[in-house]
């Protein structure tokens, strides 16, 4: 029985400040169904530290073809490299859902061009941009793990630079989806998704504060293996459901085709 149509937020690779258990997409897709998940965006965990990640999307389509129909690959772009336009339509001709950027790791500011440029890249083209606010809490982060999260800024500086770009954020904690959720218009708002893998339940209950608050729609599935169990969003949203009847999360397919419809108005 398939209960998550789609994990938005998973990766596949080799993880440069630790071992992680199990990053092989054999195993994710063995824990996609035990957790009745219908499928997954899966990037490649080494690219946020690639100079050009290029080759790390090289060898995340050639693990990941075994698997095709469940495992949807989901490519790196530096917004400051050279031709970086390019992976963007490689994405569109393989039918990838989302492109991810990793604005911290890549040392890109929020304020500039490259943002708004990247925005209006990826809204042309009706592609979903994935965004990820950290890997790891900074009690776990190693020394030389430098980059510090994702800024409210940089998720705005992609929402509101072009009305076509659509977001899906992960990882992200109570106060910064509140601050970047009521900082933008309604009409934004709407373009811009958000997991829950980082929100407290139970007593803390941020989960179920924000669902009330925000909208369980701007809510999609996120799990974050393999840094993190797929079981903790599950357990999260089970734990809420008591209080949160016939509540009903958003399908991030809806989520592209409405980039893909997006692009060609």
């Amino acid at each position: 029985m398939t209960r998550w149509p789609v994990d938005t937020m998973a990766w596949i690779g080799p993880y440069p400040f630790r071992e992680l258990p199990h990053p092989e997409p054999g195993v994710l897709v063995r824990v996609l169904e035990r957790e009745g998940i219908g499928a997954a965006w899966v990037g490649a965990m080494q690219a946020p530290w690639h100079r050009d990640p290029a080759p790390s999307t090289a060898w995340l389509r050639a693990q990941l073809a075994p698997y095709a129909g469940v495992l949807q690959a989901v490519p790196c772009v530096r917004p400051d490299w050279p031709q970086w336009e390019r992976v963007l339509d490689e994405a569109m001709r393989h039918g990838d859902p989302a492109v991810c950027c990793y604005p911290m790791q890549q040392g890109i500011a929020a304020t500039g061009d490259v943002l708004p440029s990247l925005a209006r890249a990826y809204g042309v083209r009706g592609l979903v941009v994935r965004l990820t606010v950290c890997f790891e809490d900074l009690r776990q982060r190693h020394a030389l793990d430098g980059a510090g999260d994702l800024a409210a800024a940089h998720i705005r500086a992609i929402v509101r630079s072009d009305p076509r770009v659509h977001v899906v954020v992960g990882g992200a904690g109570a106060d910064l989806l509140a601050e970047t959720h009521w900082s933008l218009t309604p009409a934004e708002q709407a373009r811009c998704w958000w997991d829950w893998a980082w929100l407290w339940g139970p007593p803390e209950e941020q989960f179920a504060g924000l669902v009330r608050s925000v909208g369980a729609d701007r809510f999609v599935f996120g799990g974050y293996w393999p840094l993190r169990l797929v079981q903790a969003p599950v357990a999260t949203a089970d734990l809420a459901a008591s209080d949160l009847p016939s509540v009903t999360y958003t399908n991030a397919t809806a989520i592209v085709t409405a980039a893909r419809a997006a692009a060609v108005q």
